[in-house]
């Protein structure tokens, strides 16, 4: 290879070959001659110019140029020969294959009008005080980010890449990668004709993120196909330390929504560990080789970026979206990756193209997987990647090597994984890994090849080994799991189009957030029972008297583990709030803007007593059941300040994220003085009923509310029957006991009367009525008696949602043929 400048002649010539554009040239329009990637970035240069968040400049090295070079290289001929025959499962030969192909092209490319062409576009972004500015070089196939295909981590990329001699080596490298093993192997899973893909080049400015922050942004949420967020993570440093795996990020949603409603809020956010960030060297920048530093554990406990920066990035990543719906004439969820320069600098879009893999499921097709894990031990526990189970011989794989000894069928266990893994991982039965988050290249895999992954859950390699059975479950929302042994589940699948439309309205019972954005996919008309006690455990797991007043936890050890779970925020009380408004809003803006009808805490003293700091505050009852709970706690002195977290995180979901479709319901109010006493105090924290306010429901789960309904009527503005309470009140069965579980029967005639006199008094009052126990699921003719009392909603579990709506169609069609 000449190492000489280029000379004038072939300066000249260079100028008339149109071998590189200025990204400013190109838009959506010119993937055949730029590709996808480089199209898209000229798009966003347009479309981005002005705004917060922005896009590098550069240029493009043109598919002329690629097919040019060839060309004159004869180079053609021996391509096609060489890839006749080729098997894409034989490793080995792809690698001989692959090896040669990239030789005969790096050499074709040592072209003096090439190099004439980069060096002069790359001299064209230097400036008096940076004559040599750093720039990334980025591969660009004519065949990327088509709506059927991603080629997405396929071919190479150089970062940090400074001097004419540097660029163009880069861009020959990048040019040469077109026929990466890994690259091969997916045109040929996907279709591709070898030597009809052409590769484009982007060069442009560098972010330098490496002590900045970057990550990737989806306008939907990638597990789920819910379009109305914008789902992004981030981590410190370069972005490849997330795509890599390496990084746990911190993930962010923001709901299109109420965006653009004009409000300004995330709606949900995740702490990721972010243990390290992903760096290269300006020393060893020629090198290409990226370095691991440790990230201070002050910075690991903060977020990568502040909400400002969140909700510019969703911004942006919605016009985005906009704009590429508008070009294709239908909606198109995008990818996006981004970068922030320096700790405080500006924000960057570096890459967008249309989503391929979540986007592409059937819509109106739900499916309830059930498995019952029972004591099966839980072997490893991370992030679920898609709603999958799956079950195999675990294959613990270190190093590319191992991959030889991969049998089809199993389960691939790893730290991270490789985009060269990929002939393995289309094989396996589920993919398990250390580290990464749900954007990392393990996850993008597995949701593109439609099988179960856990990624980041810290030890699985450890703790797995060859040839042990596992069951790998993402079957509950975004936490997955190894199980022990190979477990049985079941998988059913539902035509939203084949229900039946009922007169009733049927809702859902709903208490984990995680699971909001897939139950909402249901046809139902909203959530009739949102369980905040479920949220207080499960996602906060302090008790709200602790968060409140922190001084006076009893516990050293407690008060340690409540300053590490708020370290991201400034107080206890704050995260508190944070974290609950952010777990009921996740549920609301699921279902916006259906109503969503959210029951205040009901604990049960010995349930709050079980939670971090939670001891000192709870009395200790006899019988919890029937004791200090519900909303007699709500205005005691033992628990009013935590009532008043309650208080302040649902009005952050209403009045700050914007999610007014939330009606509040009071559970077991056992008389109408305690109601008013209940509605006085939601009053006095900014939740007032009337016109611009909110509904309060009440909770018809105590005969006295039944008996009493004409009274209750005139404080609330609706009722929920709770059945398992009031059947326990009816019958005097405590249904938390083993010993007379055989009474606790919802069809005895007495609870029947109950539920009946209740849908009447709501009835005579001009109330609206529903009912959130399972009892109608579990009992069609319990479903029958309340169609045809007149019942406004039934509310279930999202399991039992397809039976129910049947049932109550019979019952409707019954009462009309009667």
């Amino acid at each position: 290879m000449s190492a000489s400048a280029p000379s004038g002649r072939d300066a000249r010539e260079a100028a008339a070959t149109g071998y590189v554009l200025s990204l400013d040239e190109v838009g959506l329009d010119d993937v055949a001659a730029v590709g996808g990637k480089t199209a898209s970035l000229g798009e966003l240069r347009r479309l981005l110019r002005g705004r917060a968040v922005t896009t590098p400049d550069g240029f493009a090295v043109t598919a002329a140029a690629y097919r040019d070079v060839l060309t004159a290289a004869g180079a053609w001929e021996r391509l096609s020969v060489l890839f006749q025959g080729l098997d894409i499962n034989d490793v080995a030969q792809v690698a001989v294959r692959g090896a040669r192909a990239r030789a005969i092209f790096y050499d074709a490319t040592d072209d003096p009008r090439l190099r004439a062409a980069i060096a002069g576009a790359y001299r064209g972004m230097a400036g008096p005080s940076d004559p040599s500015p750093g720039v990334a070089v980025r591969s660009s196939a004519t065949a990327e980010d088509l709506p059927e295909a991603s080629f997405a981590g396929q071919h190479d990329s150089f970062l940090h890449v400074a001097g004419e001699a540097a660029v163009f080596e880069a861009c020959r490298r990048c040019l040469a990668s077109l026929f990466t093993d890994r690259a091969i192997v997916y045109r040929a899973q996907n279709g591709f004709d070898h030597l009809k893909v052409a590769l484009s080049v982007a060069v442009m400015r560098m972010v330098d993120a490496d002590e900045g922050a970057s990550g990737v942004a989806f306008t939907l949420d990638t597990e789920t196909a819910f379009p109305e967020v914008v789902f992004i993570t981030g981590g410190y440093g370069l972005g490849e330390g997330i795509v890599q795996g390496r990084v746990g990020p911190d993930e962010f949603y923001v709901h299109k929504p109420t965006y653009r409603a004009g409000y300004r809020a995330v709606l949900r956010r995740t702490l990721g560990d972010k243990a390290t960030r992903l760096v290269r060297p300006r020393r060893e920048a020629a090198s290409g080789v990226l370095r691991e530093r440790a990230v201070p554990r002050r910075d690991r406990g903060r977020f990568c970026i502040t909400d400002e920066e969140v909700l510019e990035l969703a911004g942006a990543a919605i016009a985005v979206e906009d704009h590429y719906s508008a070009h294709a004439g239908h909606r198109v969820p995008m990818d996006l990756e981004w970068a922030r320069s320096g700790a405080a600098g500006p924000l960057y879009i570096l890459q967008a193209r249309p989503e391929t893999a979540a986007s592409r499921r059937p819509e109106g097709v739900y499916e309830i997987r059930r498995l019952d894990p029972g004591e099966a031990l839980i072997l490893a526990a991370g992030k679920a990647v898609g709603q999958g189970v799956a079950a195999g011989p675990v294959r613990v794989v270190a190093t590319g090597a191992d991959l030889a000894a991969f049998v089809p069928g199993e389960v691939l266990v790893a730290a991270t994984t490789s985009p060269d893994w990929l002939p393995a991982m289309r094989n396996a039965a589920a993919i398990v890994t250390d580290k990464g988050g749900r954007t990392c290249h393990a996850a993008i895999v597995a949701r593109e090849l439609g099988i179960p992954a856990v990624v980041g859950t810290g030890d699985a390699t450890r703790r797995l080994g060859d040839g042990q059975a596992v069951t790998v479950s993402c079957a509950r929302g975004e936490d997955g799991a190894v199980y022990a042994g190979r477990l049985p589940w079941t998988v059913e699948r539902l035509r939203t189009a084949d229900l039946p439309v009922t007169r009733t309205a049927v809702m859902l019972n709903l208490a984990q957030p995680d699971l909001a954005f897939q139950a909402a996919a249901l046809p139902a008309a909203g959530v009739g029972l949102a369980r905040i006690e479920f949220i207080i455990s499960e996602l906060i797991g302090v008790h709200p008297m602790a968060a409140a007043h922190p001084d006076r936890v009893v516990s050293d050890r407690a008060r340690r583990a409540i300053a590490a779970w708020a370290r991201s925020d400034e107080s206890p009380r704050a995260c508190f709030i944070r974290q609950l408004a952010e777990g009921v809003g996740a549920i609301a803006a699921a279902f916006y803007p259906r109503p969503v009808i959210v029951r205040l805490s009901d604990f049960k003293t010995n349930e709050y007593a079980s939670l971090t700091g939670g001891a000192g505050f709870e009395p200790v009852e006899e019988n919890p059941m029937l004791g200090f709970r519900g909303a007699a706690r709500y205005t005691h002195p033992l628990y009013a300040d935590g009532f008043a977290l309650e208080c302040e995180a649902l009005a952050r979901v209403r009045d700050v994220m914007g999610l007014t479709n939330i009606r509040l319901m009071v559970p077991f109010c056992r008389r109408v003085d305690e109601g008013r006493r209940v509605l006085d105090a939601l009053a006095a924290h900014g939740l007032r009923q009337g016109p611009g306010g909110v509904e309060v429901y009440v909770m018809c789960e105590i005969p006295n509310n039944v008996i009493q309904i004409d009274a209750f009527a005139q404080l609330f503005d609706g009722f929920s029957i709770g059945s398992n309470d009031l059947t326990q009140l009816v019958l005097g069965v405590d249904r938390d006991s083993a010993e007379v579980a055989f009474d606790f029967d919802e069809r005895d005639p007495g609870v029947l009367e109950m539920l009946r006199q209740a849908v009447a008094g709501a009835k005579r009052n001009g109330r609206p009525i529903g009912i959130c126990g399972e009892a109608p699921a579990s009992w069609p003719e319990i479903a029958a008696l309340l169609v045809r009392a007149g019942i406004d909603s039934i509310s279930v579990n999202p399991g039992s949602f397809p039976r129910t709506v049947v049932a109550i169609a019979r019952a409707e069609a019954e009462m009309a043929a009667a």
